[in-house]
């Protein structure tokens, strides 16, 4: 059975080549997706790890996704690579 990653910023499965983000110079970025990492930088690189749990909250909502899936997705996020020993800030 093969390993799933996820986006170290989102949370996001990588499932394919193309969800990945990508580097200055076109190669793919096995730790982030397009949605969060593009060009060697992070789109939104001022957002906090609470503006993000909105974002994914938003957007599984949308998706019509299970209270249970979305508390579990906002659980993750502290421990992903780019929110690690960061805090909520109010």
């Amino acid at each position: 059975m093969e390993n799933t990653h996820f986006c170290q910023s989102c949370g996001m499965p990588l499932t394919t080549e193309e969800s990945k983000g990508t580097e200055n110079n076109g190669l793919k970025n096995n730790d982030y997706c397009k949605y969060c990492y593009e060009d060697s930088q992070f789109k939104n690189p001022e957002m906090n790890l609470e503006e993000m749990g909105k974002v994914v909250k938003a957007h599984m909502e949308k998706k019509k996704l299970p209270n249970y899936m979305i508390q579990k997705a906002l659980n993750v996020l502290p421990v992903l690579k780019r929110w690690k020993n960061k805090q909520f800030i109010d």
